[in-house]
């Protein structure tokens, strides 16, 4: 898959969010075990926008397999935690991966929602396609699964 990250002690200045992970009283923490840290946004879409993660892998494909239950599973237990905390209507749970990924360090966004917040499903517009269109998309997947790299 993906290269290995490299440590953030292997860099001359560690990412925003490897300096979080080594000093977690610079940024509001809201959780942390041995595999996720999670934090409130310093620039948040609403209050109680949290970011969940940890160790330093740029992205989704970098992370190992091992972790991902564990981060994932930690992700939905602050997503309702969340929920309940900012009596939330209930939650948008992303993340970016290398295209607006803002820190190119995992993380996932947690971020409490409100029926008529003002958010309109996704933050980009939809596309119509036609059946063969779907079709043509749908070959190009099932092709690329069937072979990976």
């Amino acid at each position: 898959m993906g290269k290995r990250p490299t440590p953030a002690a292997d860099s001359p200045k560690p990412c925003a969010f490897c300096r979080i992970v080594a000093s977690p009283d610079s940024a509001r923490v809201v959780f942390e075990d041995a595999v996720s840290l999670a934090f409130l946004d310093h620039r948040p879409l609403f209050p109680g926008h949290c970011l969940i993660t940890k160790q330093h892998y740029p992205t989704l494909y970098d992370l190992p397999e091992n972790l991902i239950g564990t981060i994932f599973s930690n992700a939905r237990t602050l997503a309702e935690t969340v929920q309940r905390a900012m009596q939330a209507d209930g939650t948008f749970v992303a993340l970016n991966n290398i295209v607006s990924q803002s820190v190119p360090h995992f993380h996932i966004h947690i971020v409490p929602r409100k029926r008529g917040d003002g958010l309109r499903g996704f933050f980009w517009p939809r596309h119509k396609l036609s059946d063969d269109q779907l079709a043509e998309v749908q070959e190009k997947i099932v092709a690329a699964a069937n072979h990976p790299r």
